[in-house]
Parts: structure tokens; sequence; C-alpha cells
């Protein structure tokens, strides 16, 4: 019998980790889409083998209709799916912040994970994946980045009741929770003290990279980690 087609959709798979995650999918034999909002991507994998929509995950019916056109599209339903969209604003003290950048936070990071963990849960065949991308400052209390944190925190717990709630269909679901890494959206509001201060969280006192936290997210994408389930896998550094 033919092997069946491995395709994976990426949310938020245009630029920094994202990004990393469809190089490192398609590296492992993944036909992949993703989805951008605002900065148009080149299409086009080697292969030819690669699919990018816009999409606002914050729009329920966006979201549902990525999962058409990757179907359409590439062939069959997605496998794997990475729940990456996500924004970030400048850190500031819970008593000063603006609650109008609060509620964007809620409305993208939370509630545009809850609509694609959510069509996933019902358009991954049996036996696929689903990972969400969060972040191990839910684990760390820093001033400032109690809201970001916050709408995190709240995936990470939808993600450990999915986990739950596929098991019978074997849809393996995780997040990756990885700490600083060096992306446009980790480096909105920070000078160069608050980027050495992030470095020096880890004792190998530096930032990480896109590919390391996307080579974590395809090895749960994989059959490697077929005994990983319902999982918040931290690539940190040793940040703790």
């Amino acid at each position: 019998m033919p092997e069946t087609k491995k395709i994976a959709l990426v949310f938020g798979g245009s630029r920094g980790i994202g990004r990393a995650c469809v190089d490192a999918l398609s590296d492992d034999g993944f036909d992949t889409a993703y989805t951008y909002v605002s900065r148009s991507p080149q299409e086009g994998g080697a292969d030819g083998a690669e699919r990018a929509y816009r999409v606002d995950v914050c729009q329920p019916s966006e979201v549902a209709e990525v999962f058409d056109a990757t179907e359409r599209d590439l062939g069959g339903a997605p496998g794997c799916v990475v729940a990456n969209a996500g924004i970030n604003v400048p850190p500031g003290p819970l008593a000063s912040f603006d609650p109008q950048a609060f509620r964007r936070l809620v409305e993208v990071n939370l509630v545009g994970a809850f609509n694609v963990l959510a069509e996933a849960a019902r358009r991954v065949p049996d036996g696929g994946t689903i990972v969400a991308v969060t972040t191990s400052m839910v684990r760390h209390a820093a001033p400032g980045i109690g809201p970001y944190s916050a709408t995190k925190a709240a995936v990470e717990c939808l993600v450990r009741s999915m986990a739950k709630e596929l098991a019978g269909r074997k849809v393996r679901v995780n997040a990756v929770a990885p700490g600083p890494v060096d992306t446009d959206l980790f480096r909105i509001g920070k000078d160069a003290a608050a980027l050495a201060r992030s470095a020096a969280l880890s004792p190998f006192e530096r930032i990480g990279r896109p590919e390391e936290v996307a080579a974590v997210v395809a090895f749960l994408a994989s059959d490697r980690a077929s005994w990983v389930h319902g999982q918040i896998v931290q690539p940190n550094g040793g940040f703790l």
C-alpha cells in the first residue's frame, strides 16, 4: 500500500519560530502549509509542496477555511497542526498596563489559539499530532510580563484538557514552551540591557535560536514521540 502523505499546517509560520517549524517539518518529509497575517511570504518550498494563506486566527471562519484550503491544495487533511500564531506588546507593570493592549493579547494569544486548537480537534485525523507554542515564562514570575504569560498559561490549560479529550483517537497533544528566543516578537520593547538580562537567565548565557525550538516541535510531530502526550516541553537552555 502507498505511504500516507504527511501534511502539516503551521499557524503563524511566516517568520521566527513558526518559519523554523515549517522548515523543520519540511525537512522531515511533511508537505507544509502555513498562515500569516501581516507579512506576505514567498511561497513554495524546494519541492513546491508548500502553501501560505493569510488568516486572522481571531476569526473562527477563517481558521476553518484554511483547513479546507490545505486539504484542497495539498491533497489531504493535516495530520500535524502547530498553533504558533501570537503577538506580544511592550512589557509593563500591571498597575499601568494598557487595558486595550491586554485585550489584544487575549484576543490573539488565547482566543486565537482556542480557535486553532478547537478546529484542529475536529479536523486532525486519528493518530495525528497537535502542538501549541507557549512560553517558559508561565513558570517564571517576572515584572512586566504577567499579561503576556497569562495568555500562554491559559493555552497550556487547553492543551492538557485536549490531551485527555482526544486520547481515544490516538491524537497526541502537547505544548512547547521555549525560554527567550531571538525573534522579532521577543525583541519588542527590549533594549540591549534587557536582552542581556534575558541571555543571563540560561547558564549557557545566550538566547535560544528559532531552529532549536522547531527541532522539538518536529520531534513531537514524529513517531519518535509516540509516548509523549499531554506534556509541556521546555526547550529553554536550562532556564529554571
